[in-house]
């Protein structure tokens, strides 16, 4: 819930890749205040779709007057919107963002509403971005297997080979560490994992967070930001929370790869975890494997989100699917999307 990402992306939905400029843009943070305390239970949601939806349209409109691009000439725009709750096992999903009003107000092709029919068809509605991780490995022509790890709120990781694509969340990202360190130091994160390169890891809190039933959970999952709890680690310092949190982070990363078809040759780490040091530090001891960042590849590592739902736009209105049986747990490739078209 940082803000909004938006990036220019020409694609024909499979391989063809031609990456543009990109921006990133934090939420007002009285928007990001209300955001943070929604819970998706019983409020009235529709004030805060509409400020989140202009939110975006502005953000549109900006970025294409400081690029000097043509908003005419722009054939689609995929709208993820933010989500707020996702609950798979209730069939449910929460993602404020109104496509018809953005389609209006820009007079422009937007698609919205991407994990709807996943779920609907018994998926689990995430993680729909390995589609296009696979096309972005397959562009850098990297050798496989190959594991794409995305450290967002969660973290989610996509395993590619050959014809076989696999994923799942695999467990808390920067969201607990985010809590944590706003709690305690009014920070919107731990820059550079610094706080938590001070602390000590309480291995045992650890061991009990990873408890978890979702942990013994085999195949297709998928979580919310809000799943796990720091509840058990109020007595220890704000140093010591942060580095057990980040440890725990980097276990449950750890413990998703032996989930994996085979083990990766390397991982490549997308997102905003890619930027904390020291959580990459515990990655690289547990995983064992070469661990890189997008920017090790040349790619632009806070662009990747957006230009993932630019490429999924472009594969719903092609009918292309969107998700698979190894990626949410859906029963057969299914297509996704909701598709505005000005009026």
């Amino acid at each position: 819930m940082d803000g909004i990402d938006i990036a220019l992306l020409e694609t024909d939905g499979e391989s063809f890749l031609r990456h543009g400029a990109w921006s990133s843009r934090p939420y007002p943070e009285k928007l990001r205040s209300a955001l943070l305390r929604l819970t998706g239970d019983g409020e009235d949601l529709q004030p805060y779709e509409r400020q989140v939806t202009d939110a975006h349209i502005e953000c549109v409109e900006l970025f294409c007057r400081e690029n000097n691009i043509n908003l005419a000439a722009i054939d689609c725009i995929g709208f993820h919107g933010q989500t707020i709750r996702h609950e798979p096992l209730r069939r449910r999903t929460v993602q404020l963002g109104d496509g018809a009003r953005m389609a209006q107000a820009l007079s422009c092709l937007v698609v919205d509403r991407f994990r709807d029919n996943d779920l609907r068809q018994g998926g689990q509605g995430a993680p729909l971005v390995p589609a296009y991780h696979k096309a972005l490995a397959r562009s850098q022509g990297l050798a496989e297997p190959v594991a794409i790890l995305n450290i967002g709120g969660v973290s989610n990781v996509t395993w590619i080979h050959d014809d076989e694509l696999h994923a799942c969340d695999c467990g808390p990202g920067n969201a607990l560490i985010d809590d944590w360190v706003s709690a305690r130091c009014g920070l919107p994160y731990d820059e550079n994992g610094a706080i938590a390169a001070r602390g000590r890891v309480d291995e045992e809190a650890v061991a009990a967070l990873m408890k978890h039933p979702y942990f013994s959970i085999s195949g297709a999952k998928s979580l919310d930001r809000n799943s796990f709890s720091t509840a058990s680690l109020q007595r220890l310092s704000v140093e010591d929370g942060a580095s057990t949190l980040t440890a725990f982070s980097a276990e449950a990363i750890a413990a998703a790869s032996k989930l994996l078809p085979a083990p990766p040759l390397e991982w490549i780490v997308v997102g905003g975890g890619r930027l904390n040091k020291t959580l990459l530090q515990m990655l690289q001891r547990r995983l064992r494997v070469p661990v890189r960042t997008a920017e090790d590849l040349g790619w632009a590592g806070d662009a990747i989100e957006a230009q993932a739902f630019a490429y999924l736009a472009v594969r719903s209105i092609l009918g292309l699917p969107l998700s698979w049986p190894g990626t949410t747990g859906v029963p057969a490739p299914a297509t996704g999307g909701v598709r505005h078209d000005p009026t």
